[in-house]
Order: structure tokens, then sequence, then C-alpha cells
């Protein structure tokens, strides 16, 4: 079955559905194994993963060649972060395409001006609704699966307020976007009045230590949204895990201190199954 079939399926299912953000192939396959059954390939943590802040850095080829061995790397659904296109209209048919190509299962495009930056970050600024509805529908008509799910992201919430956010959104909607991602509420009643103002399917950023307050996912899928996406906790946790782990090989020489909190040699293999490789 196609990727863009096991997310239809696992949507059909009207489950929350959890999206740990991803980064290379080794975390992809973590997160499989972990029991997930959809990632999100986390363009800021592919910035950063390549020594980037999030402020779109990176060409479209360096992301693509990450996400690529992310898709390769795992048998589960992949939605990928499509930034702003990376240009106009034009880009985005281009990213469409090859996005496809490579056999994700979902895209999400944004309404920031290019170069982006995080949607957790100030100073941010927007394209006009009308250039991005012309993104959308070009996006929508470039698709030749019909299962591939489109999600239009919307910045507006700093930008021009949380009323011009939903009004945004309704207009990507009725562009042609499959599922609706407004970034950074700042209340819990704010992500109530998202989900309130907007039937259609809805996709929701939940880290720990971003603009939106963290809430229950017995909540969220309560109040209708689809999909959660956590993007940067386990680069997060790796930065703390690696640091640790410096620390002890510069004092000491080697990391035996450090023994019980490293994957054995025989886990890190079954992990990213060597044995499948050797004949």
């Amino acid at each position: 079955m196609s990727h863009t079939k096991q997310l239809k399926q696992l949507l059909d299912s009207k489950q929350l559905l959890i999206a740990p953000g991803v980064f290379d192939g080794m975390s992809a396959r973590l997160a499989e194994q972990a029991g997930f059954s959809l990632l999100y390939a986390s363009g800021g943590a592919i910035s950063r993963g390549a020594g980037f802040p999030d402020i779109g850095l990176l060409t479209m080829t360096e992301m693509c060649d990450a996400i690529s061995k992310i898709v390769d790397a795992t048998s589960l659904p992949v939605i990928a972060d499509g930034d702003t296109g990376y240009g106009n209209e034009v880009n985005v048919k281009r990213v469409m395409k090859i996005y496809e190509r490579m056999g994700v299962a979902g895209i999400h495009l944004e309404d920031q001006e290019f170069p982006k930056r995080c949607g957790h970050l100030s100073g941010k600024k927007l394209i006009p609704t009308e250039e991005m509805v012309i993104k959308v529908k070009m996006a929508r008509d470039t698709l030749s699966d019909p299962n591939f799910l489109l999600i239009a992201r919307t910045d507006a919430i700093a930008v021009e307020g949380f009323d011009a956010a939903l009004e945004r959104a309704r207009a990507y909607l009725d562009a042609g976007a499959n599922m609706i991602f407004v970034e950074a509420p700042e209340t819990e009643a704010q992500v109530e009045q998202i989900a309130k103002a907007i039937p259609q399917p809805k996709l929701i950023n939940m880290f720990y230590g971003g603009n939106t307050p963290l809430i229950p996912k017995e909540t969220l899928q309560a109040w209708g949204y689809q999909i959660v996406i956590i993007p940067s906790d386990l680069q997060r946790a790796a930065i703390h895990a690696m640091q640790k782990t410096l620390r002890a090989i510069l004092q000491y020489g080697d990391s035996s201190s450090m023994a019980a909190e490293l994957a054995s040699f025989k886990e890190r293999e079954a992990i990213i199954g060597t044995k499948d490789w050797l004949s």
C-alpha cells in the first residue's frame, strides 16, 4: 500500500494521530520501532541537524536530500515540511512534483515570506492572502495522487492577529487544501476557538517550551484535531544526551562512565537493521 493510502486510512479511523518530528534515518527508525503510526519530517530539526538555525537557510535540494533518507528508512507515512515552497507558485509546482516522487504522504506549505523563520520566533512576515491562495491552488493542481495530503499553514496569529489567521485558514481551504495548520496559538482558548471556527481537518503543533500551551491529547481529539506534530523534542533530547557523553569523553578519554545510558553495540545494529544488509 502506498504511503498516501496508509495516511488516508489512518485519518479515516478518526483517531488523533501523533507524529514525532524526525530529522534523519535513525530518528525515523526509532520512532517507528517505538510504535508510532505517522512521522513528521521537521524542517526546523533538519536545518539544525545541518548546523543552521530554522530561518530558511537550507535549499530545497538539501531539504529533499534529508527527507528522502527519512522516507527510505521507514515503512510509515511521512508528512514533510515544505516551508514556503521555496519561492512563488512556479517553485511550488516543482516542490510538489519532487515531494510526491520522493514518496512522502503529505506536505505543509506556509504563508510566510521567503526566507521564512521558525513559527515560534518573532519577526515573521507574511505574503498576501491572495498570493498564498495561488500557491495552494498550484499545489493542488500539480498533484497526481488524490490521496496526497495537502496542508496549508498560516503564521498570521503573531503578525496580523487571531481573526486574520482564521480568515486566511478559510481562504486556503477554499483554494484546495485538505487540512489547515494554524501555527503558534498563544492560549488554550485560541486552540479551542480554532477547532470551533474551522470544522475541516486540522493539524496542531505541540512541543514543550513553545508559544502554544500543551493540551492533553484527549482534549485535542475531542475538539476535532486530527494530527499533532511534535517537531523538535527528539532532537532536543539528543542534544543533552550528546553533551553529557561528550563531557565524559573529554574528562576520561572514553565513554565507559556512561555505559548505562548508551545503547549497546548489538542494540545499535538491531535498530539500524544491519543483518538485513548482510548475506
